[in-house]
C-alpha cells in the first residue's frame, strides 16, 4: 500500500513540475538535467521524459533482472532504486 501511495503523490507531483518528480527518482543525475532542458524547450516534453522515467523506476523495482532501458542514463533508475553492494555485475 505504501509504494502505491507513494507513487501515485509522484505521479501528481510530475503533472505540476516535472523535473522535481524526476529528481525524487533518480537525485541530481544526468536524466534530471536532461528533463530540465526538455521541459524549458516545451512543457510537453518533460512531461514525456518524465513519465517515462517514472515507468522504468517502478518496472525495475518488481522485475528480479532488469533490461536496461534505452534512453535512461540513471543507474538509480534502472536498477529500481535497489541497491547491489557487493555483487559483481
Amino acid at each position: 500500500m505504501a509504494g502505491t501511495a507513494s507513487m501515485l503523490c509522484l505521479i501528481i507531483l510530475t503533472l505540476f513540475i516535472p523535473p522535481l518528480g524526476v529528481f525524487l527518482i533518480s537525485g541530481c543525475s544526468v536524466d534530471f538535467l536532461i528533463n530540465i532542458l526538455l521541459t524549458i524547450l516545451g512543457y510537453l516534453p518533460g512531461h514525456i521524459h518524465a513519465y517515462y522515467l517514472e515507468y522504468v523506476y517502478y518496472k525495475n523495482r518488481q522485475a528480479v533482472i532488469a533490461e536496461p532501458a534505452p534512453g535512461v542514463y540513471s543507474d538509480r533508475i534502472q536498477r529500481g532504486g535497489q541497491h547491489n553492494y557487493g555483487t559483481i555485475p
